[in-house]
């Protein structure tokens, strides 16, 4: 390695450097067992991991870690992991994706002040994906994710059972006396049966496979199950991969396009993929100054079917469509129909043309062909306007009840979600099959943080009637393991004085899906009388974190991401201190 090649590494800045200042460095880091050779100029790698036993689903990552550093030795680099916060959702409260962008910055500024020529992003919970891709993307080094897999199908008395999804069906089969509070204690357990994330197509799954579709993830690596030992082959790959890409230059501002979010928008419809999606895109979209907008996701996603038959939208989980040929299978459905950009390079140096040339698909009832779908174009994720959501909201078609698509009726407002559930169980609660159950003040402000609550329950007199779905409007989010007709992100948000909060029980609600209109029949006047008469709520913090995100969180249709982490901040070596 020449002298010229050396001074080109970024990590030369520290272990290259002479005197007092390359002295601290290297005989520091010496003290872990380093031979002097490790600092002779090649590519320093970093493996950033959100393992945590406070988030089940990244909880095996060290080992994933391990296998990554192994093929960054191999390729000639010197690996060094670090640790990063871990957002899990099923534990954090009031919801993880108030520290989504709390850990985003923390990547970004990790990656940035360390001597690092390259970065492996290990991640596995919904939120620690898009985080570490929006910080890698703020710093622009390159950068590879690894995604630490879904879990094993679950198994319960014969049947498959998916993780988030069968905890709604459960809590419904124990409010109706369907299963005994035992039968429902026993069945958790079969629910979540190995190290990994939710193996339906809930949010973590969905950005899996944006990764991958967005040309960040090496081909097939989003499904590979977390205890099957190709998910270790592909880190070890990853760590190989990484070592090519500093040489070749090749950094998160070169695969993130704008051809590469259409593609990941397109992919998202194709695979049934959660709404959450969409702000987790449009945040990182937002680091690399692609514009990305709501109207982007309809229109995009208007020609092209579902063609994944996962859960909750349909009938199989993560580990059959792994088998069944995983993502490459389905682009290479999609860049059969001309819906992707083919020509678009990814993380392996290579289009997406290229790396789908060998792709199968295995079982056409997981996978099945734009010529037989498993339902039809035009029932993705459709993004919703009117005097209710001037700056829009979305629902998710395929998991919603085709009958409530066109619906009119009365709201019955709840200014929290704690608010409904305290009468949710009511016998005597004022609510039939046609009322809109609105939830409001769950928006990026509101609650903080935009939790996952929007798919609230039926109530237990209606389930114990029959009723399966009702329509639900919220500035929320749902998540993505869940079903309904329940219309999210409702923008702007009732807290900063968003048309939801304005509405009163009994006033008209219109859902109209087909014609993309959400509205109050209510008229202009009486609103303008309303909107006189509001007053926003008295916020419960003013100071630490929870402060500056609510000074600073930007709305829904924008992400939610802050505003003042927009663009990329680069990766130019911070001063020596020595």
């Amino acid at each position: 390695m020449t002298d010229g090649q050396q001074k080109s590494r970024r990590s030369q800045a520290w272990f290259g450097a002479r005197g007092r200042s390359g002295m601290v460095y290297r005989s520091w880091m010496r003290n872990q067992g380093f031979g002097h050779e490790v600092f002779d100029g090649r590519p320093v790698i970093g493996i950033a991991t959100s393992a945590s036993e406070l988030a089940p689903c990244n909880a095996h990552l060290t080992r994933v870690a391990e296998a990554v550093k192994r093929g960054v030795w191999q390729a000639g680099g010197l690996p060094l992991q670090f640790p990063t916060m871990a957002t899990g959702e099923t534990l954090m409260r009031p919801t993880a994706m108030l520290y989504r962008n709390l850990m985003a910055m923390e990547v970004e500024e990790l990656i940035r002040a360390n001597p690092l020529d390259g970065v492996v992003l290990l991640s596995g919970c919904d939120k620690t994906t898009p985080a570490m891709l929006m910080g890698a993307a703020s710093v622009d080094l390159p950068a590879v994710m690894v995604t630490g897999g879904p879990m094993l199908n679950g198994k319960y008395r014969g049947q498959d059972v998916g993780s988030g999804t069968h905890v709604w069906k459960f809590e419904e089969d124990l409010k109706t006396g369907r299963m005994t509070e035992e039968e429902c204690f026993f069945a958790e357990g079969c629910m979540a049966r190995s190290h990994g994330h939710c193996m339906t197509m809930g949010t973590a799954s969905t950005m899996a496979c944006m990764a991958e579709a967005l040309g960040m993830q090496l081909p097939g690596s989003a499904a590979w199950p977390a205890v099957d030992s190709r998910r270790m082959e592909t880190a070890q790959a990853a760590g190989q991969r990484i070592v090519e890409m500093v040489e070749e230059e090749l950094r998160p501002s070169r695969i993130l396009t704008r051809e590469a979010f259409e593609n990941a928008v397109r992919v998202n419809a194709a695979i049934g993929g959660s709404t959450n999606a969409i702000i987790h895109l449009t945040a990182l979209a937002g680091r690399v100054g692609v514009e990305l907008s709501l109207p982007d996701f309809d229109g995009l996603a208007r020609a092209v079917p579902t063609l994944v038959n996962l859960m909750p939208s349909g009938t199989y989980l993560m580990e059959d469509f792994c088998y069944a040929g995983g993502l490459p299978a389905v682009l290479a459905e999609l860049l059969g129909g001309g819906l992707l950009h083919g020509d678009q390079i990814t993380v392996t140096g290579r289009t997406v043309a290229e790396d789908t040339e060998h792709a199968e698909r295995v079982d056409s009832d997981v996978i099945t062909r734009l010529d037989a779908p498993f339902q039809p174009a035009g029932t993705g994720i459709a993004v919703l306007r009117g005097n209710l959501c001037p700056d829009g909201a979305v629902i998710k078609q395929s998991a919603a009840s085709p009958h409530l698509l066109t619906h009119r009726g009365p709201a019955r407002v709840f200014d929290s979600p704690e608010a409904y559930h305290e009468v949710a169980d009511d016998p005597d609660l004022d609510i039939d099959e046609n009322t809109v159950i609105v939830i409001r003040n769950a928006g990026p402000q509101g609650y903080p943080g935009m939790p996952e609550v929007a798919n609230v329950p039926l109530p237990a007199k209606l389930l114990k009637a029959g009723v399966t779905d009702m329509v639900r409007v919220c500035d929320g989010r749902m998540s993505g393991t869940g079903y309904g007709t329940v219309v999210l992100h409702v923008a702007p948000e009732a807290a900063v004085g968003g048309p939801l909060a304005l509405v009163h029980d009994g006033d008209p609600v219109v859902l109209d899906v087909p014609n993309r209109a959400l509205r109050l029949d209510v008229d202009d006047a009486e609103l303008a009388r309303r909107r006189q008469a509001w007053r926003p709520r008295a916020e419960s913090c003013d100071s630490g974190y929870t402060w500056l995100y609510r000074q600073n969180v930007e709305q829904a249709d924008r992400g939610a991401d802050f505003g003042f982490l927009r663009g990329s901040r680069g990766h130019e070596v911070p001063r020596d201190s020595h």
